[in-house]
């Protein structure tokens, strides 16, 4: 069974939950999209061949919130993976890649 997006909670936390886990991560579905829209500029100007792949995570971090529906999990974690795999360890992308993670749970 795949995730579903059962609302927001008191706080700005959002919950997620699938096979009856509930996993409440600690920022709202806002700032998610602002760290995922941060992560496009500075790959824009650290490694643009990888800007693509973090605009798709913003682009699905929107469109999740949009149409009310789960993250395709799947999806975000290998786009944000083959960003990590990119960049410098220290660098502010990487810093950027492992919060968007953070920020929605993968």
């Amino acid at each position: 069974m795949g995730d579903i997006n059962i609302g927001s909670v008191s706080g700005g936390q959002h919950q997620w939950g699938a096979n009856n886990t509930q996993n409440n991560y600690g920022s709202s579905p806002a700032e998610a999209v602002r760290l995922a829209g941060e992560l496009v500029r500075q790959l824009q100007t650290e490694h643009p061949g990888l800007a693509g792949h973090a605009e798709l995570v913003r682009s699905e971090l929107v469109s999740a919130q949009e149409e009310g529906r789960a993250l395709h999990q799947g999806r975000v974690r290998r786009w944000l993976d083959t960003i990590q795999a990119g960049v410098g360890t220290g660098s502010a992308a990487l810093a950027l890649a492992q919060a968007v993670g953070g920020a929605v749970g993968v």
